[in-house]
């Protein structure tokens, strides 16, 4: 047997990869082990030459990744497709999501609001700059140490609100999950996945995430809150 597939992964995918993973070990008995962390750090570590075979993260850093020369360009496989929640800690009113109106308000309204520092975070930094209160509430931001899930902080009461994909948030004792972003503002990521180069395991590696984007994996993304790509 080959020896294993060494991996590195955002935070965002941890689950959903660990599912996948061991589905695809059960079918080929190939050993596959995934890091999972911030993923800016990820994505710093990969380009760095820390030697992977496989890096999963959002669709424009593994583009990076492929334009630095990192990623084998072609090897680049759209996994899954996953949408931004909001989270309260356990027993807390639920804020009105129903709207981008009723959204701007529960903002405006929290004392302590936290958000992710990928791709998600970004965009909803852009909104709150739309909505014209970015300015208003950069004193209750809390920005979550790297790979700290937004909803451990929402657990520990150290934020009223926390926004992060809903795959971070379902699985998390001590929250309740208010729902998604109402789609006029819901902001979808795509992560996607790619073999490193240099990787002396690159054919394994793609019939590992051409596994991973077949249908036979579709149920596993859903129970993760996450849709195919």
């Amino acid at each position: 047997m080959s020896t294993s597939i060494r991996g590195i992964s955002s935070m965002a995918t941890r689950q959903v990869l660990a599912d996948l993973v061991s589905a695809f070990e059960q079918r080929t008995g190939q050993r596959v082990v995934f890091e999972s962390v911030g993923g800016v750090d990820a994505a710093k570590r990969v380009a760095a030459g820390e030697a992977f075979d496989v890096v999963a993260l959002a669709s424009d850093a593994i583009d990076k990744l492929i334009a630095a020369g990192r990623v084998d360009a072609g090897s680049k496989v759209d996994l899954v497709r996953s949408g931004v929640a909001v989270a309260v800690r356990a027993g807390a009113p639920l804020p009105d999501l129903s709207s981008e109106a009723a959204v701007r308000d529960a903002v405006l309204a929290a004392p302590r609001i936290s958000y992710s520092t990928g791709p998600s975070g970004v965009a909803l930094a852009q909104l709150f700059e739309r909505w014209g209160i970015a300015a208003a509430i950069q004193s209750r931001i809390v920005t979550p140490p790297p790979g700290v899930p937004v909803g451990t902080l929402v657990a520990k009461g150290e934020v009223d609100l926390g926004f992060q994909q809903l795959s971070e948030l379902i699985h998390l004792d001590g929250i309740t999950v208010a729902g998604p972003l109402p789609p006029a503002i819901q902001i979808i990521t795509t992560f996607s996945a790619g073999v490193c180069t240099g990787s002396a395991q690159a054919g394994v590696v793609r019939e590992m995430l051409a596994y991973m984007a077949s249908p036979e994996a579709l149920e596993a993304k859903r129970r993760q809150g996450m849709d195919a790509a």
